[in-house]
């Protein structure tokens, strides 16, 4: 009786010293995929872009906080880039894929969600509102409607249209290169 006791009080204390409840990640697209959607099926090499100096500077006006890497692949064909970038919503970070066509937001999905609440802004309801979006200075020239309860992961998704506008202008896609 007196080690059965025992081992209760110990599970019980180690429950208490567990994580809360993780929630399995949603996984609305993967990057192969989000690529091939992005380009017909046919996406381009990814090349590289280095976080540094004012373009590092830039991010982090954009973000509150420098990003956590120091380059980025992007792949760009035709005036046409995509973007995979993260940002953390409430906790955890948020994957969001980011077309960019000619300088204005072609498409944005929400390609990973990792958090317990406000997965609605993976929803073409919310992430349409980022369609024909540009950056007007250091904001998007639209207004993002936000939803109850997930006013951090919008917080998000919208930095993260701003962060990858504002790369595409300094990656030189947009000209043609």
């Amino acid at each position: 009786m007196r080690v059965t006791r025992r081992i209760l009080s110990l599970l019980m204390a180690s429950a208490v010293l567990l994580p809360a409840t993780v929630f399995p990640a949603s996984v609305y697209e993967t990057q192969p995929e989000f690529l091939d959607r992005a380009f017909s099926g046919s996406p381009p090499k990814p090349t590289v872009l280095w976080l540094s100096g004012d373009r590092k500077s830039g991010v982090r006006q954009l973000l509150g906080h420098d990003y956590p890497a120091l380059r980025l692949r992007y792949w760009c064909r035709d005036r046409r880039s995509a973007w995979v970038l993260e940002e953390i919503g409430k906790d955890l970070p948020i994957t969001v894929g980011i077309i960019i066509d000619r300088g204005s937001i072609r498409d944005l999905r929400v390609l990973t969600y990792r958090e317990s609440r406000g997965g609605e802004v993976a929803t073409p309801a919310f992430t349409d509102q980022f369609i024909d979006a540009s950056l007007d200075g250091e904001a998007l020239d639209v207004q993002i409607d936000g939803i109850s309860g997930a006013t951090l992961s919008v917080q998000a998704l919208t930095k993260l249209a701003a962060v990858a506008l504002f790369l595409n202008s300094d990656s030189g896609c947009d000209n043609g290169a």
